[in-house]
């Protein structure tokens, strides 16, 4: 889970991109750009740095739980 405090999230961590109010987890840096992916998989998205924060707890925990419910749905 995703700690409270206001450090940037490294690579292989889940973070919360303030320009898109996506969660996602973060998968590299290029050409100045945080990749991050969501979290049921899928394509990569862009974020400017300054724009990635660790998302607060209860953020992450609605985001792990609709990936969850989603898989469940579709039987994955």
């Amino acid at each position: 889970m995703a700690s409270d405090q206001g450090t940037r999230p490294e690579i292989g961590e889940v973070a919360k991109d303030l320009g898109t109010g996506k969660i996602g987890l973060v998968m590299g840096e290029q050409h100045g750009k945080v990749q991050l992916r969501p979290l049921s998989g899928g394509l990569e998205w862009d974020a400017e740095p300054r724009e990635i924060v660790a998302p607060r707890a209860q953020e992450e925990l609605s985001a792990r739980l609709a990936v969850a419910n989603k898989r469940s749905r579709w039987g994955l």
